[in-house]
């Protein structure tokens, strides 16, 4: 029973948005596992603090990751 674990920051994406994610996930697996693992495939999105998720040695905040998403590089 496939299992993907998606790790985001906090306040980053609506409830909208992370449904969609988990459709979106369910359906890309099912499309290699075939459709009776369907109702077996799980998709777990877990929120990470604001800051506590670091790239190049660099912590992410929830404002960083909306700047990136709008375009705007992090200073």
């Amino acid at each position: 029973m496939p299992l993907v674990n998606v790790k985001l920051i906090e306040g980053v994406f609506t409830p909208n948005q992370k449904q969609e994610m988990i459709r979106k996930l369910t359906d890309a697996m099912v499309s290699i596992e075939g459709e009776n693992m369907r109702p077996v495939t799980w998709v777990v999105i877990e929120e990470i603090k604001s800051g506590d998720l670091g790239i190049g040695g660099n912590p992410l905040t929830t404002n960083d990751a909306k700047a990136l998403a709008a375009g705007k590089s992090k200073d």
